[in-house]
C-alpha cells in the first residue's frame, strides 16, 4: 500500500509541476507539487525498506517429565515477534 500511495504522489506532484499552467494567487502549485513529489519518494523508500527488511522467527524447545506416566515430553514453538 505504501508503494502504491508514493507513486500517486509522485504522480500529482509532476502533474501539478509540469502538466498545469494555472496560476493561483493564494498558493503555488510548483511548490506544492515538489513537495508531493518529495513526500511520495520518502514514502516509497520506506515501504521498499519495510518490504527487504528480515522477518526473525524464534524457535523453542521445551523439555518436560510428563507426571502422570513419567514420560519425557519435548514441546517445539515456534513464533514472529510482532514489531
Amino acid at each position: 500500500m505504501s508503494l502504491g500511495l508514493g507513486i500517486f504522489l509522485v504522480a500529482v506532484g509532476a502533474i501539478l509541476v509540469w502538466a498545469l499552467n494555472i496560476d493561483v494567487g493564494w498558493i503555488d502549485l510548483d511548490t506544492v507539487g515538489y513537495v508531493l513529489m518529495g513526500a511520495g519518494v520518502v514514502i516509497i523508500i520506506i515501504g521498499i525498506a519495510l518490504l527487504v527488511r528480515k522477518r526473525q522467527s524464534v524457535a523453542t524447545t521445551r523439555t518436560a517429565v510428563d507426571p502422570v506416566n513419567g514420560e519425557q515430553v519435548t514441546r517445539r514453538e515456534s513464533s514472529t515477534p510482532e514489531v
